[in-house]
């Protein structure tokens, strides 16, 4: 334990001293060896002594991971390193291996100030590779590179000594035109790599070693002494002359930035709040006295501590016992502890102040990606503009029974892991639904659920989610009877007014504000207002309005009327989909002088009944789905792509050339969208990269209308034909 504890204090008296901090990433293509690194950089500084790093070193790789039982990939790591006589703290967070959600690598990058890009020798820059890059230049982040793997390239491509260094000076070069095709002025600033002063390292990270240029000076190892150690295979004598983990760190420590220097760039790129406000200059200046300013990329669960959030302290320092607020959520949380990464396991430290990465418990709201503050009011990172609604549902089911309970929890787990998704679960039935942005996405956190959860899990295919909704209004009142004719219900449906549905949806108004204010809004977007001064419930974008004068026994009526209204939009009458932008104006009412017969088995089918029979009188309409689709291809591949999202009844937006690449920007619906994954591929030959974003509702054309209501209908058991209103207006 004295040795573990030796390390906590030499990081812990680094943490204050920004200049000495480096904070980087991993970032490569998929199975280029970024968790090889990871854990190799970890066995060689400082988890380990450097006597031991020698014999432990060379425990099979696959031993160190049985033998620590995870990789670190799950977590990030803090290590300290010497260079040149000083000590450095590093600290390396993790970034997922998969880019089909690029808000994943984007928050991993917003963490970091340097990403290590690494790239196999033999197979060189690939589409992943591009968009690691171009998340990273995005953001503001610095890359060196590090050729993996340069042993394949002479024990299977059998390659001498001329070939492996022109093969090795091309990959460079390809990256180089990379980043020049993506931001010339970062280019031409410095930013291109360069093997000859040192910001490119090349080794192995499976047998431990690695060479940069100005290594060979003093190991006096370069290519020729390479070629000849690995033609007879004696990885053991490279691995003790030049061991990965010094090549590597050296050349993070040289070449990528400090907090300091980097938080003046970055802060600017990465937040869009009041340049004159303290926050902003508290994190420019990387200010430890400052508000607090904390950007989650992580949350991991501890089966002793609960939930784990881990990110990067842009301002002020973290302790226990701080109320901070999230973004997005009004009550506070209280922070229980403050810590650090060494090695997957998290040690407790008193204080982290900005600059660093911090794992903190007890931040119970928060979420992959949000922002938490001291300051309620503070503006949050990047903010996510598109409100999105998941779009398509699977459902999810157990392998094995006994694994029940476990999917339970993992599902609230990957909910809050994920912003983007939603689960329901149903504990009557046993139903699990997880409804996401995409096809792809759900696959993702299927195979993740099963990778990084251990639950053997089956999906079924995925579904559509639709919605209902009006183009006219009703000629009048609908007239709703309760079924002991007692009590009468006079309705007319209208469409809510489209400025209201937005800032329903913007979050601008809701019933929980004051009355005046609510009122001023809604007629500023247009409500007439009488209307607007008699709302009386709202649900999802569907209002409930009282238009009528002095009725008796109304006020106790209202609260049933609501929840009838709410069944009704819930599951809407044309095919159980959920209704949206429907306005409903109560015009009249009878009631029942004695409290017994106006009970809730009596309002609550009688204004639902009014709700879905006026619904199917305006004009009833199916809305679907659609998705923008961003797609990157090389310009020789475009044709490829344009035709995959046109035969989806898909629309080219626009189309903007970035260096040697084309950007199309398209819209499609979602339903259309399945199996585009491996047709897109296939049709650019695996060239593009794409992602998609949801781009909101639109009305089915009236031709396909019926054709879709009975597909919907039939799915869930009900008679295909289009319900006609007097099928719910049978009192």
């Amino acid at each position: 334990m004295g040795k573990r504890k030796k390390i906590a204090e030499r990081v812990t008296s680094l943490m204050d001293k920004p200049e000495m901090i480096r904070n980087i990433g991993i970032v490569a293509h998929i199975d280029h060896g970024k968790t090889t690194l990871s854990d190799n950089l970890l066995a060689g500084s400082g988890m380990i002594s450097m006597e031991l790093a020698g014999k432990q070193l060379f425990m099979d790789f696959d031993e160190l991971e049985q033998a620590r039982g995870i990789t670190i990939d799950a977590a990030n790591v803090s290590m300290v390193h010497e260079y040149q006589g000083k000590e450095y703290l590093i600290n390396m967070i993790d970034t997922p291996g998969h880019v089909d959600f690029g808000g994943d690598v984007t928050r991993a990058m917003r963490a970091v100030d340097g990403a290590v890009v690494v790239v196999d020798a033999v197979e060189g820059a690939m589409p992943q590779t591009e968009t690691v890059l171009r998340q990273a230049l995005k953001e503001n982040v610095h890359p060196v590179l590090f050729v993996n793997k340069v042993d394949r390239l002479l024990n299977e491509l059998k390659v001498d000594k001329q070939e492996m260094q022109l093969r090795l000076g091309k990959l460079i070069d390809n990256i180089n035109k990379l980043i020049r095709g993506m931001n010339e002025e970062k280019y031409k600033a410095g930013w291109r790599v360069d093997a000859s002063a040192g910001s490119v390292a090349f080794g192995s990270a499976l047998y431990n070693w690695a060479i940069s240029v100005p290594q060979m000076k003093s190991t006096g190892i370069g290519f020729g002494e390479v070629y000849d150690y690995c033609q007879v295979g004696d990885m053991k004598t490279l691995a003790q002359k030049c061991p990965l983990y010094l090549a590597v760190n050296d050349m993070v420590i040289r070449f990528l930035p400090s907090p300091l220097k980097a938080q003046k760039e970055r802060v600017g790129v990465i937040w869009h709040g009041d340049k004159t406000s303290k926050l902003y200059k508290s994190m420019e200046g990387c200010d430890p006295h400052g508000p607090i300013a904390f950007m989650v990329t992580d949350i991991s669960v501890d089966p002793h501590a609960g939930e784990v959030a881990t990110g990067r302290l842009f301002s002020g320092t973290l302790e226990r016992g701080m109320e901070l607020f999230i973004s997005g959520v009004a009550k506070s949380n209280r922070v229980q502890q403050t810590g650090i990464f060494m090695g997957a396991d998290r040690v407790e430290v008193e204080k982290i102040p900005a600059g660093n990465i911090a794992a903190v418990t007890g931040l119970r709201d928060a979420y992959v990606g949000s922002t938490v503050s001291s300051n309620k009011e503070a503006t949050p990172f990047e903010d996510i503009k598109h409100v999105s609604e998941p779009v398509v549902t699977v459902a999810v089911e157990a392998k094995n029974t006994r694994d029940l309970p476990k999917l339970v929890e993992v599902l609230r787990q990957v909910a809050k892991e994920d912003p983007t998704l939603n689960i329901t679960i149903n504990e009557e039935t046993g139903e699990h639904l997880m409804a996401g942005m995409g096809e792809l996405h759900l696959e993702i956190v299927a195979y993740r659920i099963q990778r990084d959860k251990g639950v053997e899990i089956t999906t079924s295919p995925p579904i559509v989610v639709y919605r209902e909704s009006i183009t006219g209004k009703t000629t009048g009142p609908v007239e709703g009877k309760s079924p002991n004719h007692h009590n009468r219900f006079y309705i007319e449906i209208e469409p809510l007014e489209p400025e209201v549905v937005d800032a329903i949806k913007a979050g601008e108004f809701s019933m929980k504000m004051e009355e005046l204010e609510r009122r001023n809004i809604l007629i500023s977007k247009g409500m007439d207002k009488e209307e607007a001064r008699n709302i009386s419930g709202v649900f999802e974008t569907n209002v409930f309005i009282n238009m009528t004068k002095g009725v008796q026994y109304l006020k106790e009526t209202m609260e049933l009327m609501l929840e009838g209204f709410m069944e009704a939009t819930k599951n809407g009458p044309i095919c159980r989909e959920p209704v949206q932008g429907v306005k409903a104006k109560l015009m009249d009412i009878k009631l029942h002088e004695d409290a017994i017969h106006r009970g809730p088995a009596q309002v609550i089918p009688a204004v639902r009944q009014a709700v879905q029979a006026g619904i199917l009188m305006a004009n009833p309409a199916i809305l679907e789905p659609f998705q923008n689709v961003f797609i990157q291809v090389p310009q020789e591949q475009m044709g490829g792509a344009m035709s995959e999202i046109q035969g989806r009844r898909g629309m080219i937006l626009s189309m903007e050339t970035e260096g040697d690449m084309i950007i199309i920007k398209a819209k499609a619906p979602v339903s259309e969208l399945f199996g585009f994954a491996g047709a897109i591929r296939g049709a650019t030959e695996g060239r593009s990269l794409w992602s998609t974003e949801f781009a909101g509702f639109e009305p089915i054309p009236p031709a396909a209308m019926l054709e879709t209501v009975r597909q919907i209908r039939g799915r869930k058991g009900l008679k295909t034909e289009m319900p006609k209103p007097s099928d719910y207006l049978k009192a």
